[in-house]
């Protein structure tokens, strides 16, 4: 288990791996595991290339697809993956919530070289309503049963509603939310537990969850219930109750050798974004920060995936380390494959942005090669460089021959030429 190696001083391949594609030494790796800053999510069953999120290394982005509703396929499912691949995703989420979640599951992690997460609830629920006529029907050995199964098949992090207990949903009740609850798993788990009246079982047999994930060497990614789903929601009672119980699970994880990461918001003014971050790195032990957008506004409908990036990069410069994307299509129905792609790379964009924020070594010298190439008219090369060169190249090539080594602000009167010359620099190496 790469935690437990971590705490014994022993630097795994999966360490070394992780080192070389941050740029960073395997014992610094190491010692982020050990402390539990950073995670490794790949599962023992799986081969890919293997990738560290948390403290001191790349913001990273995860996209997420799944399957939903009739008309729902496993082939439309595969083209976002393939869109999300090709914009630079670093993980995936299956959130299949119907159809055949195990055939999409399977297909994921056999198609993507990166981490792949899922939701286990997601799948427990929809079997229980097709075997029983309701989700409500759901016993909990059903849902461990699929937490195993997803488990097995090489799932690299299961995103679990462990902090929702009793105790925060009648906070939840109190503090009366202006949209109570947003999470798909936050609502329906809240239903299965007021229905029965019975504790939430991914609380009240986390020691199972713990055995399970240790078992296969899977990420424990404590997802949160309380999300806020409106910025008047945000860091409200029940969002902060839930937070400290989950600060309480990161600890038990990490005794158990557990790696552990915690998701978050959200919904979040842009004035809490730090205070959030910062009120999460306090509770839950500097765990990796798994930040769902977050949207900074109500209102972006359309235009979600702009709002998720101005969030996402304060969010990352704060501390989050792994950056959900949010699509156009957020709040509106599903994405197609242009959105997919589309919302990673604004997630990329802000991953970036933050990188470069707090002084992440190597970012700053990727805006250099680009501006040394404007610098030059280099067009080539500043494609190249962009963070989407297929999409630079086609902008290109619609100006006319007019501009064809300038920019189409200047045109003949280009500015950086006009001022190289006058410089003495127009032929000197930058």
């Amino acid at each position: 288990m790469q935690l437990t190696s971590g705490l014994t001083g022993k630097i795994t391949p999966e360490m070394e791996q992780a080192a070389l594609w941050e740029g960073t030494t395997p014992e610094f790796v190491r010692l982020g595991l050990a402390e539990g800053r950073i995670v490794i999510p790949k599962n023992r069953r799986r081969s890919f290339p293997a990738r560290g999120i948390g403290t001191g290394l790349r913001t990273k982005v995860s996209a997420s697809i799944g399957l939903y509703g009739a008309e729902g396929s496993v082939k439309e499912e595969t083209a976002k993956i393939r869109a999300a691949l090709e914009a630079g995703a670093d993980a995936l989420m299956d959130l299949s919530v119907s159809g055949e979640i195990d055939a999409m599951r399977r297909e994921t992690l056999a198609l993507a070289p990166v981490p792949v997460g899922t939701l286990p609830l997601y799948q427990a629920l929809a079997e229980a309503a097709g075997k029983y006529g309701s989700s409500l029907k759901m016993e909990a050995e059903e849902l461990f049963e699929v937490i195993e199964r997803q488990a097995a098949d090489g799932v690299d992090f299961l995103a679990l509603h462990s902090g929702m207990t009793m105790r925060v949903v009648e906070r939840a009740r109190l503090v009366k939310r202006a949209d109570p609850l947003v999470s798909y798993g936050g609502a329906h788990l809240t239903g299965w537990m007021v229905h029965h009246q019975r504790e939430n079982p991914l609380y009240e047999h986390f020691d199972r969850v713990l055995e399970i994930a240790g078992k296969y060497d899977v990420v424990v990614s404590l997802a949160d219930g309380m999300r806020p789903g409106c910025l008047a929601d945000s860091l409200d009672g029940a969002q902060v109750e839930e937070m400290v119980v989950l600060g309480e699970l990161v600890k038990r994880a990490r005794e158990a050798g557990v790696q552990v990461m915690v998701k978050g918001p959200g919904h979040v003014p842009l004035n809490q974004l730090k205070a959030t971050v910062t009120l999460q790195k306090s509770l839950c032990h500097g765990a990796p920060y798994f930040v769902f957008g977050p949207v900074v506004t109500d209102i972006a409908a359309g235009y979600d995936h702009i709002s998720a990036a101005v969030g996402g990069a304060i969010s990352a410069w704060a501390g989050a380390e792994l950056l959900c994307y949010v699509t156009a299509a957020e709040h509106l129905g599903l994405p197609d494959a242009d959105q997919v792609r589309e919302g990673v790379l604004a997630a990329r964009i802000a991953a970036h942005a933050a990188d470069l924020a707090r002084g992440l070594p190597g970012a700053a010298e990727w805006d250099l090669e680009i501006s040394r190439a404007r610098k030059k008219l280099d067009w080539e090369r500043q494609i190249c460089f962009s963070i989407d060169p297929a999409r630079a190249e086609a902008l290109r090539k619609e100006r006319t021959s007019e501009f064809s080594s300038k920019c189409t602000m200047c045109g003949k009167y280009c500015a950086m030429e006009l001022v190289s010359e006058y410089l003495g620099s127009a032929k000197q190496a930058c």
